[in-house]
């Protein structure tokens, strides 16, 4: 049977002086499996659609900007992980810039200038698995990593990369 996974984007705005990123903190819905968390900006891919302009479009929608020095840092395969236990796949960006104006609100919460050390050192609530991979999108490395994060009724089973 072909692998399937739904494909989307996830990117995180750096602020100009490097010591925040921009992040929705989804608290609007109560239905949200996301409820709660904060996260990075992003969604499922369109047809016709490539992960670039994906990723602007989810940027513009969420926040109303459209991202400039744009860089993949990584893929993941999150099998497992979706609400009935579908299976997806997102490629991970950092940006540096961008044009507009930031809509702080949208409707799955509020988005926030977050302190990357605070984030990385676990004082947000996250996923599990993003403690694993978000030091990745930060570090310095230049190589992109490929990372594969299985999960089962909600729960993270194990994480593994490589660059």
């Amino acid at each position: 049977m072909p692998y399937t996974p739904i494909l989307a984007t996830l990117g995180y705005l750096i602020s100009q002086d490097q010591q925040k990123v921009l992040l929705v903190h989804r608290h609007k819905r109560d239905s949200d499996d996301h409820l709660g968390k904060y996260n990075g900006l992003g969604g499922k891919l369109e047809p016709l659609e490539d992960v670039v302009s994906g990723l602007r479009r989810e940027f513009l929608e969420e926040a109303g900007i459209v991202l400039t020095g744009i860089t993949l840092r990584g893929t993941i395969n999150w099998p497992g992980f979706g609400k009935a236990g579908q299976d997806w796949f997102g490629f991970v960006f950092v940006a540096t810039g961008y044009t507009g104006e930031i809509t702080f609100e949208n409707e799955e919460g509020t988005l926030e200038w977050v302190e990357i050390s605070k984030l990385l050192a676990g004082e947000y609530p996250l996923w599990e698995g993003d403690k694993h991979f978000l030091p990745l999108v930060f570090d310095t490395d230049p190589r992109v990593f490929s990372g594969v994060m299985p999960y089962q009724d909600g729960k993270l089973l194990s994480w593994s990369y490589s660059r």
